[in-house]
């Protein structure tokens, strides 16, 4: 239910069926995540009981920003804190500067990790000077013994975030890219940062193709071809058009060719 699962677009009844079907499915050792995020702060509290009443286990919250002058960064501080004194489940930050013009700047991000019930950040942004400051300052400012997970949001950025020290991170490209996202990951725990860089070259397109160049109709044509039902957007937003799937297809073969676990199809409907 964050940018890639339409929130958006959904109603209330709609986000809570959401999320009471995908607790059915999620087993009880993975841990169920769920965005959320209205424009006051009082009604993303109200959005946050209701995801917690159907079973996550912690929200995505992402900024406000319809009035976007007036978001600054001790807004935001003010608005994280009174969400997180009232939240019934841990709260990770959520900044997708490309949807809402609203950045979470490094130092609010370390002011916000002090809260004990905020365990991190997704920095959906591809600014990894950012991203360095933002761990650095994290970890000046953490209590001890208090985690606090930095991960980003942008795969195109992925080994790159990785290499300067975030935790991990929440794609809308591990949807379809998925093998390849985690060989990433395990090649930079395992110190081989030559492998994770190539690996990177294959999964950048891929990504790009799927968020930005052609958006959620993009993503749910690649779930489509990988044998998962991507489902039709929702208006205004638009379904991927024949040059878009050829260009996916492509660049998921050329993803898919680097698994080593298993063998996914590609379909060509």
């Amino acid at each position: 239910m964050g940018s890639t699962g339409e929130r958006v677009h959904l109603d209330e009844g709609e986000y809570v069926q959401v999320i009471t079907e995908s607790r059915r499915e999620v087993t009880g050792d993975l841990f169920l995540i769920a965005g959320a995020g209205q424009q006051s702060t009082v009604g993303t509290i109200a959005e946050i009981r209701r995801a917690a009443n159907a079973g996550v286990d912690a929200v995505l919250v992402i900024t406000p920003n319809f009035y976007r002058a007036a978001i600054t960064s001790d807004v935001l501080i003010k608005h994280y804190r009174e969400i997180a004194d009232a939240s019934p489940v841990p709260v990770i930050l959520y900044s997708m500067p490309d949807l809402t013009g609203v950045k979470i700047e490094p130092q609010t991000v370390a002011t916000l990790s002090a809260h004990p019930n905020i365990i991190g950040i997704k920095d959906s942004s591809a600014d990894l000077a950012k991203l360095r400051e933002t761990i650095n300052l994290v970890g000046n400012a953490a209590d001890e013994g208090k985690r606090f997970a930095i991960l980003t949001g942008n795969g195109t950025v992925f080994q790159g975030a990785l290499s300067a020290g975030a935790d991990g991170g929440i794609l809308a490209v591990g949807c379809v890219g998925t093998d390849l996202c985690l060989q990433i990951f395990r090649a930079m725990q395992a110190g081989d940062n030559v492998r994770a860089e190539r690996l990177q070259q294959d999964l950048t397109p891929l990504a790009m193709a799927v968020t930005r160049k052609y958006g959620i109709g993009g993503l749910k044509a690649a779930l489509d071809m990988i044998g998962y039902t991507g489902g039709a957007v929702r208006a205004p937003l638009q379904a991927a058009e024949d040059e878009a799937h050829a260009e996916i297809r492509e660049h998921l073969e050329t993803a898919l060719r680097n698994e080593v676990s298993k063998e996914s199809p590609v379909r060509s409907g």
